[in-house]
């Protein structure tokens, strides 16, 4: 089975409890206004690659970093609901955890056969479209205040109240070829701070976004 994604980071602090294996999906069908990252919303912008391979990068990242789970962030995981569904199920068997947002709302996720294997995988799902009016960064992970964490898992519901405690962050990579690439979440003003930095100008990419849809 294949997965049609923009990138993945084997190792992040920004995206989810602790460090963790962030995959970026390529294709949206929701593209809410004011999407942070919506070069992410044509499959056609997107590269196939093989579930088998995305997850013997996943178990090369625990043996070498030491992850605890997966994140999977778009695009939108739930539009490759089934791909997903059997890389978690994979993943879940090596007892690493699952985060995964989507833009569609959890109810409305537990209708469709197709969801079930990712959402019976979900240790940490955020749910909702990202609202531009409803901006709000004072939770970790998410952008708008309508946006909704269920705690599918004991994992990770400690943290139901401790959400106001985490803050969010934003990782720089520079690449080999000098490519710079920002993760994470930050309020427009920030980003737009930070790259117009002398030396952050020739920054040609950025995943870091106001909200996660």
């Amino acid at each position: 089975m294949q997965l049609i994604i923009h990138r993945y980071i084997p190792e992040t602090k920004v995206e989810g409890p602790g460090k963790r294996f962030c995959l970026w999906v390529q294709g949206c069908s929701i593209r809410c206004e004011g999407c942070g990252v919506p070069w992410t919303w044509s499959k056609e912008n997107g590269n196939t690659i093989e579930v088998s391979e995305l997850f013997h990068e996943i178990e090369k990242s625990k043996r070498k970093n030491g992850i605890e789970g997966v994140t999977f962030l778009g695009g939108e995981p739930f539009d490759q609901a089934e791909a997903l569904g059997e890389l978690a199920e994979k993943v879940k068997k090596i007892g690493l955890t699952i985060m995964t947002f989507s833009g569609y709302h959890y109810e409305d996720l537990r209708e469709q056969e197709k969801c079930q294997k990712l959402l019976e995988s979900a240790d940490l799902l955020i749910d909702g479209p990202f609202v531009k009016d409803k901006l709000d960064l004072s939770r970790p992970w998410v952008g708008s205040s309508n946006q909704r964490y269920h705690f599918l898992t004991p994992a990770y519901k400690h943290l139901e109240d401790q959400l106001s405690s985490i803050e969010n962050k934003v990782e720089i990579r520079i690449g080999s070829d000098g490519l710079v690439s920002v993760n994470g979440m930050a309020t427009q003003q920030t980003l737009e701070e930070l790259f117009n930095r002398d030396d952050f100008k020739a920054i040609k990419a950025s995943d870091a976004k106001e909200g996660p849809e």
